[in-house]
C-alpha cells in the first residue's frame, strides 16, 4: 500500500498548495491513501466543514488535527458528522468527535488512522501512549482486515514523539509528528518495521515564522509586550510530508520517504519503483 501524509495546513497558502499538489502526487506515485493535518486550515487556525468538503474533492481520506481543532466554531457541531474528521484520541470522552477511524481504500483495504495529541509544552489531557495502546489492542495491524495503521502524534516536544514511535514500534504502518511545523530529518524505519518522522513539516508559506506572517511574533519575541493576533503568511507555499509503501501481508513499512514540493525548500520527491 502507498501512503501520502502531509503536515499541519497553514492558511490559504497551505490549501492552495495542497489543492495544487496532492493530486499530482497521487497520480505519479499510485497513492493508494491520503492523510493531511488540516488543524490550522482555516485562517491559521483551525478548519470548517467547506475545508473538509474541498480537500476530500482532491482524494483526501482522514483529515487530522491537533489543539486548533476547536478554533473555529462550527466544526463543534459538525465533527460528529464526519467520520474521516479526527480530533486527538485522548481528548475528554464527552468531547464531540472521535480519535481514530478506519476508512478502506480503493483498493478494499481497511487502513486505521489515529490522532493523538502529546503533553509535554501542551495541553493537559488524558494519557496518549495508554490510549493508542488500547486502540491498538482492538485492531491489530494485518489481522482482521486491517492492512495498515496511521499515527499522526500531534506535539512539541521530540523526545516524546520519538518515545511514541518506539512505543508503536512493529503495532503501526507510520507514526508521523505534526505541530511544530518544519521537516525534521529524521526519516526512517524503526528495528520492528515502522516507519517514522518526528515531525512532517507544514503545508504553508515558509518565508515567515511557522507560518504566520514574520512582524507581530518578531515584535513579541523582541518586545516582550502584548501584540495583534498571528495572522497567516500569504506567500508561496510549500507542501511538506511523508511518502510510505508498506508491505501487503504485514501492513509494516517498506519504505520511507520525505517530500517537500513547492516554493521555498529543497524539493524532495521519491522516484516511483513498480
Amino acid at each position: 500500500m502507498r501512503i501520502l501524509f502531509c503536515g499541519d495546513i497553514v492558511g490559504r497558502s497551505g490549501r492552495d498548495i495542497v489543492q495544487e499538489k496532492v493530486p499530482q502526487v497521487c497520480q505519479d506515485l499510485e497513492i493508494d491513501f491520503v492523510v493531511i493535518n488540516a488543524e490550522n486550515a482555516a485562517h491559521g487556525f483551525g478548519l470548517t466543514k467547506g475545508i473538509c468538503q474541498d480537500l476530500y474533492s482532491i482524494g483526501v481520506d482522514v483529515i487530522t488535527t491537533g489543539n486548533h481543532i476547536w478554533d473555529q466554531k462550527e466544526i463543534i457541531s459538525y465533527i460528529d458528522q464526519d467520520k474521516r474528521l479526527l480530533r486527538p484520541l485522548n481528548y475528554p470522552l464527552s468531547s464531540p468527535g472521535r480519535g481514530y477511524t478506519i476508512v478502506q481504500t480503493r483498493k478494499g483495504k481497511d487502513v486505521l488512522v489515529i490522532n493523538a495529541m502529546a503533553r509535554l509544552f501542551m495541553e493537559t489531557l488524558d494519557d496518549p501512549f495508554f490510549m493508542v495502546d488500547e486502540v491498538l489492542k482492538k485492531y491489530p495491524l494485518g489481522k482482521e482486515s486491517i492492512g495498515a495503521i496511521i499515527l499522526d502524534f500531534h506535539g512539541e516536544a521530540t523526545s516524546e514523539k520519538m518515545a511514541m514511535a518506539h512505543f508503536c514500534d512493529g503495532r503501526v504502518s507510520l507514526v508521523v509528528g505534526t505541530h511544530t511545523h518544519i521537516p525534521t530529518a529524521d526519516t526512517q524505519i524503526l528495528p520492528g518495521g515502522t516507519a517514522y518522522q518526528t515531525d512532517a513539516g507544514m503545508c504553508g508559506d515558509y518565508n515567515s515564522v511557522v507560518g504566520m506572517e514574520k512582524n507581530t511574533p518578531l515584535l513579541k519575541f523582541t518586545r516582550k509586550m502584548p501584540t495583534d493576533r498571528l495572522q497567516p503568511a500569504q506567500g508561496p507555499g510549500t507542501l511538506c510530508g511523508v511518502f510510505v509503501e508498506t508491505d501487503d501481508t504485514t501492513g509494516l513499512a517498506k519504505s520511507i520517504h520525505p517530500i517537500r514540493l513547492g516554493a521555498r525548500l529543497s524539493p524532495s520527491l521519491p522516484s516511483i519503483i513498480v
